[in-house]
C-alpha cells in the first residue's frame, strides 16, 4: 500500500479503573479496505474500537485521522467526525424505535440540517441497496434482526463516511442472516471507497476483510493476508 494511512493508532494505552484494557495497541487503516480486528472477550479490541473512533480517548498513544490528532480535537469537534466522517454499525442496530426505518436512514442526514425531501430521498436509495426498501414505512419493531441490522448499515452509510465501524455487526443473527448482512455492508462500503473497521471474534465473518488485526491482552498484531 503506497498511500498514507487513513487512520492510525500509535502504542495506545487505556485502562478503566486499575484494570488495563489496551497495552501498547497499534494499528493502520488505509483508504478503502477492510480490516477485521479480533480477539477473545475482553481482549481489548472494542475499547481499540472506540478509540480509533474517537468515544474515547487513550490514557496515553496517538489516534490520527487524516493526520490530524483525535486528542487535541475537542468534543464538539470529535462528534462532528462521526455524525459526517464515520459511520456505525453495532451489534443490536440500536434504530430509534418511534422511527420509520426510512426515518432511522435520514437521521444522519437531519441532524447536518439537510432538508427532509432531500434526506428521506437519499435514505430510499440507501434502503434499495440494502435490499429493504418495503421497510420504509414500518418501525424497527415491524421487522426481523437481519432487516433491522440491514436498515443500520444504511444508516451508517448514507453520509458516505470515509470509516465505517461495526462493533460484532452480525453477533445477533443467524448464520444465514450474518453472511448476508456482512456481503452487502462490505459490497457497499467498496462501492463508495469507505474503509471498514469490523470488530469480530467470529473466523466467518473476518472472511470478508483484507486483512486481520489480532487484539491479545491489549496488544496487537497485525496479519496480513497472502495474495
Amino acid at each position: 500500500m503506497t498511500a498514507a494511512p487513513l487512520l492510525e493508532a500509535d502504542d495506545l494505552h487505556r485502562s478503566f479503573g486499575a484494570t488495563p484494557a489496551l497495552d501498547g495497541a497499534t494499528m493502520r487503516v488505509w483508504p478503502g479496505e477492510v480490516v477485521a480486528v479480533m480477539g477473545s472477550s475482553g481482549s481489548g479490541k472494542s475499547t481499540l474500537l472506540h478509540c480509533l473512533a474517537g468515544i474515547l480517548l487513550p490514557d496515553s498513544g496517538v489516534v490520527t485521522y487524516g493526520g490530524r490528532d483525535l486528542s487535541a480535537m475537542s468534543e464538539t469537534e470529535r462528534s462532528a467526525l462521526r455524525r459526517t466522517d464515520f459511520g456505525f454499525v453495532f451489534q443490536f442496530g440500536q434504530l430509534v424505535p418511534e422511527l420509520t426505518c426510512l426515518e432511522n436512514v435520514a437521521l444522519p442526514l437531519r441532524l447536518e440540517r439537510i432538508r427532509r425531501g432531500e434526506a428521506e430521498r437519499r435514505a430510499a436509495e440507501w434502503l434499495e441497496r440494502l435490499e429493504v426498501a418495503d421497510l420504509a414505512r414500518k418501525r424497527p419493531g415491524e421487522t426481523s434482526g437481519g432487516q433491522a441490522q440491514r436498515v443500520a448499515v444504511a444508516r451508517a452509510l448514507v453520509t458516505r463516511p470515509r470509516v465505517v465501524f461495526a462493533d460484532e455487526p452480525t453477533g445477533a443473527l443467524d448464520s444465514l442472516n450474518g453472511e448476508k448482512v456482512m456481503r452487502l455492508l462490505t459490497q457497499a462500503a467498496r462501492e463508495t471507497a469507505a474503509a471498514v473497521v469490523l470488530v469480530t471474534h467470529e473466523a466467518r465473518v473476518a472472511g470478508y476483510s483484507d486483512r486481520e488485526v489480532v487484539v491479545r491482552d491489549g496488544r496487537t498484531r497485525d496479519l496480513t493476508r497472502a495474495s
